[in-house]
This record gives structure tokens, C-alpha cells and sequence, in this order.
């Protein structure tokens, strides 16, 4: 009996899941394409959800209903999975260069890896700053520091816990507020309103958190009413505002101790992170941290530019309004990682999830030879930023509203609805 299985012509391979890819996954699965071969590359099982990951810090959302679990979605998308990480391109021959696999063929790539903070500049600041992105590195660190003091840290007991956050932008904020909620919440039981730490001050804890912000305010592209009910929010949970304070240096207070072999890997950045740190400031201010967190300007990886993309000065994929290279039409980029040269936009999940529709009908149309279509992202967007109690400040352009638990009531929902379609997936076509 003659076969009538479709034969591979074409091999897609995507690199990265983060939230473009996770749609355009989601749409190739509910109508896939015959003689096209799919793999996913991604150095994580779970990618997290960039508008739930503040309420998983304070606490509100668990591991699952916060991360997208990539191997049922490459299942249901009929794409193979490697949890990998890609190091390089070998455009000559259009393969993926991995770091403990054989290289990738492809004929169509995209690329959705994310960023990471620009820490190199400041010495001290890739070994002892824990940087905001991946992540997955952010979340290992975090984890750590959740353990020893539900475990009993003599840190939490003997003095407040200090934790620094460099980044006054609307990450840095948010993250502020998410750690200093779920870190009161477990040093609630520690308080001591008659310590020589907290004079006067009922609701003191063994906590304080140090926000730095080289601009004189916060929230630099957000409006007026924005910034001064945050910044007052901050102000009355007791979290100490270092606005125009430039970080220059990062020196560790104690010695760090060599790193030993292991078998489990170390986080690519900040690998003496549990160091208690002095941070320097250009002012001469200097603030002792016990953990140090790094929410500056986005950077991205050098293979890629070492690849021969064409990339801006900060390293990033320029792609055109198709989301495909400017130098290579056959690879697209999405998500933090690339820039729209046509309608530049800052490094927000939002944009990475409107570009995974038309980043899958882009896809689409040029396995099949047919024209792509233009995508143009709003100027404007709404902003949902989370208070880490149960509230949200809604910020679009100059409009501001809140706090409010209504509008957490309703980011809510919108992220569970988003994250609800990885978890059921429809029926193909």
C-alpha cells in the first residue's frame, strides 16, 4: 500500500519560549501545517508569565499558574523539544550552534530569548547583583532566599534582612513592592516595634529595602499621577527611596569562597549572589545589602551579534514591520529580544504577546512563498502595575487610576485567562 504521509520539506525551529513563541506554539497546533518540521529550543521546561511574576513573588500565584509549561505546548504545537540553550548561529549554513548538542538545521528560524540587565559596566555587579532577567535566575535566587528564612535564618532574627533593588523603572518598583509584601508577610511572626531598628515606627519589621533610581524620580515614562501615588505607596510601606543616586561599585563584605564542583548547574550570573554586599554610590552614599537585585536597561546576548545579525548598539535583533531580520528575511525576532526599527517600543511583555499572532501568520506565509504581512504595535498601552497587597495602579500615556483592588481584580482575570489557554489546548483543525 503506497504511504500517504505529507514528506518533511521544511524545518522551523524556534529558539526560546517565551511569550511570542508560547502563541504562535498554540496557533501552529490548532492548525498545523503539513511538510513543515517544528523544534523548540528552550534552556527551560517553564517559562514564567512576565504579567503574573509579581504576584508570584508576593505570593498571590503558585509555580504553575505562573509559568507555561513548554513540553505539552511543543507536544500539542507536533514540535520536537530540546531543553537546550542555543550559543550561536552558523548562518552559512543555517544552523543552530547549542552548548551540549549537536547543531540545529533550520530553513525558517525565530528567535524569542528575552534580555538580561546591562550589569557589566558596574564593577562588582555581574558577580554579586542578581539580575531581573531570565527569570528563571531571578526565581532560583529568590527561592533560596525564601528557604533560609522560612527555615531560620539568623539573618532574619539578629537584624533586618537589607535587600537592594537597582531600577527605578516600572519593574523595579513592582518587584519592591511584591518582595517587601511576601517578606513581611514571612517575617511577620519577627516583628519588634521596640527594637533599636524600627524608633518609633509600630509596623516595623526586620526588614528594610533600598530602591535605587539614578533619575530624581521613578517611573521615568509614566504619568504624573502614576508616579506620585507609587511613590507615596513606597513611602508608606517603608521602603527607602535613593532617587538621583547612580550606582558606580559592588564590593562584596566578605571574602568569596571559590566555587565548588557540582552537578547541579550554577546560574549563569551572580554566582556569589548570597554575599552580603556594600553598594557605592556616585554621591558617596553607600547602603550594605544582604541581596542585591539588578532591574536596569535591558541587554542581549553577544552570539548574536557575533552571528552576523544585524543588531542596534545594545546588541538587540533589528527586524522590520514583518518581524524578520533586516539582514536575513528567512529569521524573525520577537519579545525583548528584537527592535522594531520602524516603531521602536520599550521592553515589555505586553508587546512579545501582541507580536505572537502575526509572528505565526508571518510564519505561516513564508513556509508557503506568500507575501507577509506589516505589523504595527500601539504607541499607547495599558499598564497594570501591582501593588503586592491586593490593589493596582492602571498607567496609559498620561491617564492614571488607583490604587484600586478592583483593577487587580481585573489584571487578575486577564492573566488567568491568558495563562488558562496553555493549560487547556483546543481541537486541531
Amino acid at each position: 500500500m503506497q504511504s500517504t504521509k505529507q514528506p518533511i520539506t521544511q524545518d522551523l525551529v524556534f529558539i526560546g519560549g517565551g511569550h511570542s513563541h508560547a502563541i504562535a506554539l498554540r496557533m501552529w497546533g490548532m492548525n498545523p501545517l503539513p511538510g513543515v518540521r517544528i523544534t523548540l529550543i528552550s534552556d527551560v521546561t517553564h517559562t514564567p508569565y512576565s504579567g503574573m511574576l509579581p504576584g508570584y513573588i508576593a505570593g498571590f500565584y503558585d509555580y504553575d499558574q505562573s509559568h507555561i509549561d513548554l513540553r505539552p505546548l511543543a507536544h500539542f504545537a507536533g514540535s520536537q523539544f530540546y531543553r537546550e540553550r542555543a550559543v550561536g548561529l552558523d548562518l552559512a549554513n543555517n544552523r543552530v550552534i547549542c552548548a551540549h548538542r549537536p547543531p540545529v538545521a533550520f530553513d525558517i528560524l525565530s528567535i524569542d530569548i528575552g534580555s538580561t540587565p546591562a550589569t557589566l559596566s558596574v564593577p562588582g555587579a555581574a558577580d554579586y547583583a542578581i539580575p531581573a532577567k531570565p527569570v528563571p535566575n531571578l526565581l532560583h535566587h529568590w527561592h533560596q532566599l525564601i528557604e533560609e528564612l522560612q527555615g531560620g535564618s539568623t539573618t532574619a532574627t539578629e537584624k533586618p534582612l537589607q535587600i537592594g533593588i537597582v531600577g527605578g523603572g516600572a519593574g523595579g518598583v513592582e518587584l519592591a513592592l511584591s518582595m517587601s509584601a511576601r517578606l513581611n508577610q514571612i517575617l511577620g511572626s519577627q516583628n519588634r516595634p521596640n527594637s533599636p531598628n524600627c524608633p518609633n515606627r509600630p509596623n516595623c519589621s526586620n526588614l528594610q529595602i533600598h530602591l535605587f533610581q539614578r533619575s530624581p524620580e521613578i517611573l521615568p515614562t509614566h504619568s504624573t499621577y502614576v508616579r506620585n501615588n507609587l511613590q507615596k505607596i513606597l513611602t508608606q510601606r517603608g521602603i527607602n527611596l535613593h532617587l538621583s543616586e547612580s550606582v558606580i561599585r559592588i564590593e562584596s563584605r566578605t571574602p568569596a569562597p571559590p566555587l565548588l564542583c557540582s552537578s547541579a548547574p550554577l546560574p549563569p550570573m551572580a554566582a556569589h549572589a548570597k554575599e552580603p554586599v556594600t553598594v557605592y554610590c556616585e554621591s558617596g552614599l553607600t547602603i550594605e545589602c544582604d541581596r542585591l537585585f539588578w532591574v536596569t536597561q535591558a541587554s542581549a546576548p553577544d552570539w548574536l551579534k557575533e552571528s552576523g545579525l544585524s543588531t542596534d548598539a545594545a546588541g538587540f535583533i533589528k527586524v522590520s514591520d514583518t518581524l524578520q531580520s533586516i539582514s536575513h528575511s528567512h529569521i524573525f525576532a520577537t519579545g525583548d529580544i528584537a527592535t522594531m526599527i520602524n516603531h521602536p517600543r520599550p521592553k515589555a511583555g505586553v508587546f512579545a504577546v501582541r507580536q505572537g499572532k502575526p509572528l505565526a501568520e508571518n510564519l505561516r506565509r513564508i513556509l508557503q512563498g506568500q507575501p507577509l504581512k506589516p505589523f504595527k504595535p500601539q504607541k499607547n498601552f495599558l499598564t497594570l502595575i501591582g501593588t503586592g497587597e491586593g490593589s493596582a495602579i492602571a498607567s496609559r500615556g498620561a491617564f492614571g487610576l488607583g490604587p484600586s483592588p478592583l483593577l487587580w481584580r481585573w489584571k487578575d482575570r486577564i492573566d488567568r485567562e491568558f495563562m488558562e489557554k496553555f493549560r487547556n489546548f483546543p481541537h486541531q483543525k
